[in-house]
């Protein structure tokens, strides 16, 4: 960040316990916002954190998020973290204890990003004043804290294995693209395939055609030594009785 914000400063929740382990006020205060204009927001604490909120959202970049995936910033201050997801236009911002695992606060943002975008994209919050949806959508985004908070150990399992699946996979494409820059793109190995399977078709019909000469060459040989064969008998049996009739001796 440019400059140095003051600390946070909050007082107790009103209304309502600790909550399970303290999760009750794991997560402080929450907005949505178009470009620096807070649209919603929600907390159950008094404190400085949204004024502090509004001073990190003017210095996120203008440009963050604009068009394509989600941005992502965060900032941490006197055991707090200010967390943010920029998209198309929009900011999301969810204030937490730094003691807070990352993956509920990224979860929370995804969730707000998508319900908001869900009931205003293309509608009414893209003229919307400041703080004019703050009593439809307030109420939505405590509903969002609430259910993040109950199910914090279900989302960091499935975060968990969302990353393993996304590593499996960066892995894979990294052995494609290292086989790929062996010099074999994947079009020349099916030309390759193609061409080895047209010569594996061509040897068989070569093999063919050789089984069937040999065949022949070795029917000629047959014949050609029964012929001789027959010779040498007439020969021995024109010898012997003297003609081809051996009843006369």
């Amino acid at each position: 960040m440019a400059s140095s914000p003051p600390p946070p400063q909050s007082g107790k929740k009103e209304g309502g316990g600790e909550g399970e382990g303290g999760k009750a006020e794991w997560l402080i205060y929450a907005f949505v916002a178009r470009g620096t204009a807070v649209l919603a927001e929600y907390t159950e604490f008094t404190g400085n954190f949204p004024a502090l909120a509004a001073q990190c959202l003017q210095l996120l970049p203008a440009s963050g998020g604009g068009g394509g995936a989600p941005a992502r910033f965060s900032y941490a201050c006197d055991r707090h973290t200010f967390n943010f997801l920029l998209h198309r236009g929009y900011g999301y911002c969810v204030v937490a204890k730094e003691s807070v695992p990352k993956n509920v606060s990224v979860a929370f943002l995804e969730r707000l990003k998508d319900d908001f975008t869900k009931r205003y994209g293309g509608g009414k919050a893209d003229t919307a004043l400041a703080k004019s949806l703050n009593k439809e959508y307030g109420p939505v985004i405590k509903q969002h804290m609430q259910y993040v908070l109950d199910h914090s150990e279900e989302i960091e399992k499935t975060l968990k294995v969302q990353a393993q699946v996304s590593e499996v996979k960066n892995i894979m494409l990294e052995n494609i693209e290292k086989t790929l820059g062996h010099g074999e793109k994947l079009s020349e190995l099916q030309d390759k395939t193609s061409d080895l399977r047209s010569q594996a078709q061509e040897f068989k019909k070569q093999g063919v055609k050789i089984r069937r000469k040999t065949w022949l060459q070795n029917m000629k040989i047959k014949l050609v030594v029964l012929g001789i064969l027959l010779l040498l008998v007439i020969i021995v049996w024109v010898s012997v009785c003297q003609g081809f009739d051996c009843t006369k001796h």
